[in-house]
């Protein structure tokens, strides 16, 4: 579905991505785990066209996007940025409603703010509230509905547990796993790397630009040196 081959992004002298090469298939749950600084968010910004790559490919189903960026999102990806970032002035109506810009149809634009009321029913209790009033955990829930609200095939996630607690973060994986059971791929960058591991199909580990280990998550969530590295574990 998503192919990367050796991309290369740079900021000035700076190497953010060092020819590194991936796969996502269809319906699959993809991690990709690493430290601060290790070129996730950099990654996807490139597959959203919101960074340019210095070289190598990006491809989705067979079509390179580099040559179509102003289209990303009508081709079926959506990105929901790390910070959650929702439109803090509009309600939470509003809000779904701007994410399904690219639908037309009124009456499919309403079916599918009833989907999202579904897949998070308490939004459909504050669907007149201001997003800025919500709470951190909600404010999370609505971004990743305002993202599905555009219908993606491939959904990029940026880090959605960051600063939530743990019940919360539980709703979080809940919520991505629904997604993949309604026929969406997901592409997962998270610092929860155990609870990211257990989740995915498959795995990178992104260090310094660089993909050091791959496999299945499970597996992953075995191997000594990802204990030590990203689950506290000696």
């Amino acid at each position: 579905m998503l192919s990367i081959e050796k991309l290369q992004v740079a900021y000035g002298p700076v190497q953010a991505l060092a020819g590194i090469s991936l796969e996502v298939a269809k319906g699959q749950i993809i991690s990709i785990i690493g430290s601060n600084g290790a070129g996730k968010t950099t990654l996807l910004n490139t597959v959203c066209a919101l960074v340019r790559q210095k070289s190598g490919t990006i491809t989705f189903e067979g079509r390179e996007l580099s040559r179509l960026t102003h289209q990303v999102v009508k081709l079926g990806i959506v990105q929901v940025p790390e910070g959650r970032k929702v439109f803090a002035g509009l309600t939470v109506r509003e809000n779904l409603m701007a994410g399904g810009y690219t639908v037309k149809d009124g009456p499919r634009l309403e079916q599918n703010i009833e989907r999202m009321f579904d897949l998070y029913p308490i939004l459909r209790e504050r669907q007149n509230q201001q997003a800025g009033t919500l709470s951190g955990g909600e404010q999370q829930m609505l971004a990743i509905c305002r993202g599905l609200m555009a219908e993606p095939k491939l959904i990029l996630l940026d880090e959605p547990s960051l600063g939530l607690g743990p019940i919360i973060v539980n709703g979080v994986f809940n919520l991505i796993r629904q997604i993949r059971e309604h026929g969406i791929t997901v592409v997962l960058v998270e610092q929860n790397a155990r609870k990211a591991l257990a989740l995915c199909d498959y795995a990178y580990v992104l260090e310094n630009g660089k993909i050091t280990m791959r496999g299945q998550g499970r597996e992953l969530l075995c191997d000594a040196a990802i204990k030590k590295a990203y689950l506290g574990e000696c």
